[in-house]
């Protein structure tokens, strides 16, 4: 009785993810049963053009490949259009019974429905897929596969179809906008594209759905910056000050008054402020709780999907006997050579992408001081710095638009050279390479605007050059951290608009392209189409016109592959890490990605079910690599922020004022603000006088807009203003910066040690099911060879009985 409770009740993991709405499973109870195929299905569909006198060459290629899947025992019908030829590919039952055999005596035996008497069409669909793309004709001795023969116009292309049945379903309860917020049926995502594309949805759902209290937390320390910038007393001294600055560029840069960076003081402070340490260390705790609860959420889904024990290089050489029992298995090899060619190749694809990096910050010194000197507008030539840096960052997001491209095919190349053993380890070596190489392309900027801009370009007099030429820039006017902020804010909402954009009418408009071009060449059938062929009762089957229409109809969609999926969970585990790695300098990050994945789910639904041919079914029971590169992500989180609160903000150095420089220091202070006097404190004083400043600067600069001839300037930094060597108290500050640093780490490891420890990976109710699942298998194993211990006994006593019989006649 107990065992029969444990057995049916819902896991609590799953009821908490329906009750706040990230899934809809409509009480579903038996999800580890998915549809069986229905009778007028085809498994998959090989498309060719029409052969004329001048094809024989390819029509003889596209016969022998035709008789190699026969050979294998595939049925194979032939549908001729006007302009193609549709070859329909339907697998016997007796691939599937040994398919389910071999997983019944595997290692990774699991109760799965497959060993249970029916095999679904998602199953089927991957069994067929595989035989196909691991069959093979004999070419002038060389064996080409079917990608061969698709590159060589053998065949134009081939694809699995859409169900119509579920699709609709999907395309009401999923598929839709009007679907937003509403849960996602998980399983009947599982049972028709997979559990592959089901754990990315489930994964998805459950990342927007936690991004919900860092969004409101990130808006309130945006909002409490907000609500007390007009009345801080730095923004009333960068306001109120009459102090002349350096120019901060060459030739065209003239001196100017701090109080002109009045409105971007006021800015930096809605994200430079005391709740910005709270919130870094908040999201980084969050990334950790996060992946914690995600591994748990997994564990309860695959584990009532019946795969939790399911292994992908098993599966594989499972299917490799399927496609041909005579096969050989494929032995684990290593090779130096390769490795160490492949570890040179990764390093100097790297070298290149910080070159862009360096490109990029030689173009917004460049574009200062060209935009200083030849612009026509007066806002643009006063606001030079902040106009290149603008400029900066939309040509890095071009950069990496295009870098993406070449990225992937880098990345390709480099896991075909290791020649890895299984379909899996190369998957998992590419989605490394492909991730890293995407990583440094969008933060090696982002890590130099954060660690390096305004450190090392020298002071007045002592400037740093590129070729002894152009000198680099400084921070903005306002602080290190507006930089940063504006190169995120732009790269981010670039990117995120323009992708989805692009993503969704990019599918739409080539479907509808397609559609318009093929729309004479289908053949439409009008009234079985509505009546009987819709109506259709088991065993029978359409009319010919019906499926040709239905034919056209998958063929008009846009073309998939291998990596359809991949792109979309690099695209998010993109923003994830944009949205903890420098989440102190843009607090909005959380909030921008909340808004941009509640349109992502329902757009990749829409893509998958009604804009694209149907993804191949991929069985899988966990999201792969992903997990441990969202683990070096916390990781990264951590060490980032620390740096970027310790080093790139302000806080430090306005501590350090309050309680060893500023008014309140002797601690005898009353009724005065304790950060009176602290912009003035961060400056130091250039002579113009002095030789050395004189060098860098022209008369002209000197003279500011209102015509006056200035004698010295200010700029930031703890330097003496007699020679220029850094003050004691440049290093009581930076002393401050490494302890914090040391501090914030340690403190947030801690918290995120507990948080990993406090969130069970596998819940308890799982765990008992895998016990009573396999508690009842063994069972059931038992029984069956009792059973058949018990015909075989009885066939013995009727031998033995039938041989004393025989016996007692002969002697009689």
């Amino acid at each position: 009785m107990m065992a029969r409770k444990i057995s049916h009740r819902r896991q609590g993991s799953i009821e908490l993810l329906e009750t706040i709405g990230v899934v809809n499973e409509n009480g579903i109870e038996n999800p580890s049963m998915p549809p069986v195929q229905p009778p007028m299905s085809f498994d998959y569909i090989l498309v060719a053009k029409t052969s004329d006198e001048e094809d024989k060459h390819r029509s003889r290629k596209q016969i022998a490949f035709i008789d190699a899947l026969k050979a294998k025992k595939l049925n194979i019908c032939k549908i001729r259009d006007e302009e193609k030829v549709f070859y329909c590919i339907r697998a016997p039952k007796v691939i599937f019974e040994t398919y389910r055999y071999l997983l019944k005596v595997s290692d990774a035996c699991n109760w799965s429905c497959e060993q249970q008497g029916t095999i679904p069409q998602s199953t089927r669909i991957r069994i067929v897929d595989f035989i196909l793309h691991h069959t093979s004709i004999d070419s002038e001795g060389v064996s080409e596969y079917l990608p061969d023969l698709i590159n060589k116009s053998v065949f134009e292309t081939h694809f699995c179809l859409h169900e119509k049945k579920e699709q609709k379903e999907l395309k009401n309860s999923w598929a839709r906008w009007s679907a937003c917020f509403r849960g996602q049926p998980i399983t009947n995502v599982r049972n028709y594209l997979g559990e592959k594309v089901a754990l990315y949805f489930l994964w998805l759902g459950w990342y927007t759905f936690l991004l919900i209290p860092a969004a409101i937390i990130g808006l309130i320390v945006f909002l409490y910056g907000l609500a007390f910038f007009s009345t801080s007393p730095l923004i009333q001294e960068v306001c109120q000050t009459d102090i002349i600055m350096c120019p901060l560029c060459d030739n065209r840069c003239k001196v100017w008054e701090l109080s002109d960076t009045c409105m971007y003081a006021k800015v930096s402070l809605l994200f430079d402020n005391e709740g910005t340490v709270a919130f870094a260390m908040f999201m980084a705790v969050w990334a950790t709780v996060f992946l914690e609860f995600w591994k748990c959420h997994r564990s309860s889904f695959v584990s009532k999907w019946k795969v939790i024990d399911w292994c992908e290089e098993e599966e594989e050489l499972i299917l490799e006997i399927v496609n041909n029992k005579q096969c050989e298995p494929k032995m684990h090899k290593h090779s130096y050579l390769r490795s160490t060619l492949v570890l040179v190749l990764v390093t100097l694809m790297l070298m290149a992408i910080i070159g862009l990096t360096l490109a990029l910050v030689v173009f917004r010194v460049i574009a200062t001081v060209q935009l200083a000197e030849n612009s026509s507008w007066t806002f643009i030539k006063e606001n030079s710095h902040t106009v290149a840096l603008m400029l900066g960052a939309v040509f890095h997001y071009i950069t990496i638009t295009i870098m993406t491209r070449v990225n992937c095919e880098v990345a390709m190349k480099l896991s075909k050279i290791e020649n890895n053993l299984s379909h899996a380890d190369t998957e998992r070596s590419f989605t490394v390479k492909m991730f890293t190489f995407q990583f440094f392309t969008l933060f090696s900027s982002l890590i130099y605007t954060a660690f390096f801009l305004g450190r090392i370009n020298g002071h007045p007099g002592g400037y740093k050059r590129i070729l002894g030429r152009w000198r680099l820039e400084e921070c903005h006017p306002s602080g290190c951290l507006t930089d940063l902020f504006i190169q995120m804010s732009i790269i981010m909402v670039l990117k995120q608009t323009f992708n989805n954009i692009f993503e969704y009418s990019g599918p739409w408009i080539s479907r509808w392209l397609k559609r318009k071009k093929a729309q004479k060449l289908r053949r439409r059938c009008v009234n079985c189409y509505k009546k009987e062929c819709m109506n259709a009762k088991a065993g029978s089957g359409l009319c010919d016109n019906c499926k040709l229409e239905d034919l056209h109809r998958n063929y008009g969609l846009n073309k998939i592959d291998s990596f359809s999926l991949f792109n979309e969970f690099l695209e998010m585990v993109i923003q994830f890490s944009f949205t903890t790695i420098f989440v102190a300098a843009f607090p909005l990050a959380p909030l921008l990605a909340l808004l941009n994945n509640i349109i992502e789910i329902r757009l990749d639904a829409i893509k998958m079910v009604s804009l694209e041919r149907r993804l191949v079914p991929t069985k899988a029971n966990d999201i792969g690599v992903w997990t441990d590169v969202l683990e070096a992500i916390g990781v990264l989180a951590v060490i980032a922020n620390g740096l970027v609160i310790g080093i790139s903000s302000d806080f430090i150095p306005r501590l350090v004022y309050q309680y060893y420089y500023g008014p309140c220091s002797s601690g005898s202070a009353s009724g005065i603000d304790c950060m009176v006097g602290y912009i003035n404190n961060t400056l130091s004083i250039a002579n113009i006088s002095d030789e050395r400043v004189g060098k860098d600067f022209t008369p002209f600069q000197t003279v500011t807009h209102s015509g006056i001839n200035v004698t010295q300037c200010s700029y930031r930094d703890y330097r003496s203003n007699e020679d220029y060597s850094l003050t004691n108290q440049f290093w009581v500050i930076l002393a401050a910066r490494l302890v914090f640093i040391i501090l914030f780490e340690h403190v947030v490891v801690i918290f995120k040690c507990v948080a990993s420890w406090f969130v069970p990976t596998s819940p308890l109710d799982v765990r008992n099911e895998i016990l009573y699942d396999k508690l009842r298998r063994l069972k059931e194993e038992l029984r069956g060879q009792r059973a058949h211990h018990d015909i075989f006994t009885k066939l013995n006593e009727h031998d033995n009985a039938t041989r004393i019989v025989r016996q007692s006649r002969t002697l009689s």
